[in-house]
């Protein structure tokens, strides 16, 4: 990771498994259904998954540093007696040289968000106490663990010393973009642990022990590397998981999550522990806390920011009746398309594959460009999709909820709810956290941004009533889904017009 040339290649660690049923949100079958890859610096199969070709290509966008949301509220509970002092400059936080750099000069950082000016000092302060944290969209959140990992990791030591596990491959590959970008000038090794396609197979009994400083990547990957001992313990100090919420959650990761940090435990028990997420309900808040506090010696600290700022209001919200399936087709269409051209990118979400396959062949024999992630894509095409959206070669991407946590585009200023998000198993309970999660997509960073739910049916009524009683915040509603100037009169009230 120490410079450009330094590119970043994928080896295959696959090993064959049998389909499951996912009972996770994101349509993600990453850890059952698809082989498993890892991308190292130190390492060039003759198969490679070059991060260069995956990062985004900056002449073709507008840099624009971070920006705090105006009503953060944040609420930080420490333990014992260490003393915080909030970080105002990164110089406040005695970093090295060579890290100040790359948030000044790659990052183009001018300062700490209030997030990063609270958590930087609790993550890098000794002892290093665990800090569970909820926060922002958009509030700087990678840039508190991927500075925390970095700042904690030896270089001259080659050996596993961070880890970052989060629930998708895209997720885990902006994380690495981010890494790559801070540490160009540390020297410091990565290698990114994600699903890859069956080309590039290698059986993980084969690959050589992790070497590298910082590892990324997906649960089912990582446990496995862990249960083949390729992927040893002993010097790590800093384990992260971003998305803590559904990682630790009965419906997400929890099994393999829960083994990971069991395996840590037994390797180094005073590693530091990370858990990020900008959505934490009550029983993985309370899981969380439980498992941090018995499994992990050492005290944890937590950062919260209240339910009610986490509604992101530099995003306005519609909700729009339409009759029938075809007319939520012809909304986005007539309405949202033609207008989308003139405010930046829009991101249309569905429920199922099925959905977002149906949904992409009707805008496409409509002649309207359009391209759609979900997972049962190649990984090589997924790869291909984000690369053309992110450089800005796509306007108009449907996703399933791949893509509702954490992806990162400040030219996003759409968001369509084609279908409301729903509990697994709980068809007529909302999934309050991904709502808050997708619309998190539109208005990155506190910017304008404005979000579409069409509704066809009473329980898509039901939905949107619970989703506005929980946050508190009534929804405005479009009333007529054939009206040009409603939806146009809609963005201008959202600040894109």
């Amino acid at each position: 990771m120490a410079d450009n040339s330094t590119s970043v290649a994928a080896s295959a660690a696959m090993e064959e498994t049998k389909p499951q049923l996912s009972k996770s949100w994101a349509d993600v079958a990453d850890e059952t259904e698809e082989a498993e890859a890892s991308s190292t610096s130190d390492v060039k199969p003759s198969s490679e998954l070059n991060m260069d070709s995956l990062a985004m290509d900056e002449s073709k966008s507008v840099y624009k540093t971070l920006s705090d949301p105006d009503d953060a509220s944040i609420e930080a509970v420490t333990s014992g007696d260490t003393l915080y002092k909030s970080a105002k400059r990164f110089e406040d936080l005695n970093l090295t040289p060579e890290l100040l750099k790359g948030l000044y000069v790659e990052m183009k950082f001018e300062r700490p968000s209030k997030i990063q000016e609270i958590s930087l000092p609790m993550i890098l302060t000794p002892p290093n106490k665990n800090l569970i944290a909820q926060a922002h969209n958009g509030s700087g959140k990678t840039t508190c663990f991927v500075l925390g990992m970095l700042s904690r990791v030896d270089p001259k030591l080659a050996a596993p010393q961070a880890l970052c596990i989060c629930p998708t491959r895209e997720l885990a590959i902006q994380n690495m973009e981010v890494l790559l970008k801070m540490g160009k000038y540390t020297g410091i090794t990565s290698e990114l642990a994600i699903p890859a396609d069956a080309a590039n197979y290698i059986p993980i009994n084969k690959r050589p022990p992790v070497t590298a400083q910082v590892i990324i990547g997906t649960p089912g990957t990582i446990n496995k590397w862990v249960i083949a001992k390729k992927l040893g313990a002993s010097c790590m100090k800093i384990l992260v998981f971003d998305e803590a919420d559904h990682m630790l959650a009965e419906s997400g990761f929890q099994d393999d999550s829960v083994k990971i940090m069991k395996a840590i435990v037994r390797g180094k028990a005073d590693c530091q522990v990370l858990l990020f997420s900008a959505t934490f309900n009550e029983a993985v808040k309370g899981f969380v806390t439980k498992i941090v506090k018995d499994l992990f010696v050492k005290d944890y600290n937590q950062l919260f920011v209240k339910k009610e700022e986490l509604s992101l209001e530099s995003v306005k919200q519609y909700k729009v009746q339409c009759p029938d399936e075809l007319s939520k087709v012809m909304v986005i269409k007539d309405k949202i398309l033609e207008l989308a051209s003139k405010v930046g990118q829009t991101i249309i979400f569905v429920r199922t594959r099925n959905s977002a396959n149906m949904l992409h062949k009707s805008l496409v024999d409509y002649g309207y460009e359009v391209t759609t992630i979900q997972g049962a894509l190649k990984q090589e095409d997924r790869d291909k999709i984000i690369k053309e959206f992110k450089e800005g070669l796509t306007q108009v991407l449907i996703s399933t909820d791949i893509l509702a946590r954490g992806f990162d585009q400040s030219q996003v200023n759409l968001v369509v709810n084609y279908d409301l998000p729903v509990q697994y198993g709980h068809w007529s309970d909302p999934d309050y956290e991904v709502y808050l999660h997708r619309i998190g997509r539109a208005g990155r960073f506190g910017r304008k941004g404005a979000v579409f739910n069409l509704l066809c049916n009473d329980t898509d009524t039901m939905l949107m009533s619970k989703i506005e009683n929980h946050f508190n915040s009534p929804v405005a509603e479009v009333t007529s889904w054939q009206s040009d100037t409603e939806f146009e009169a809609a963005l201008k009230t959202a600040g894109l017009l």
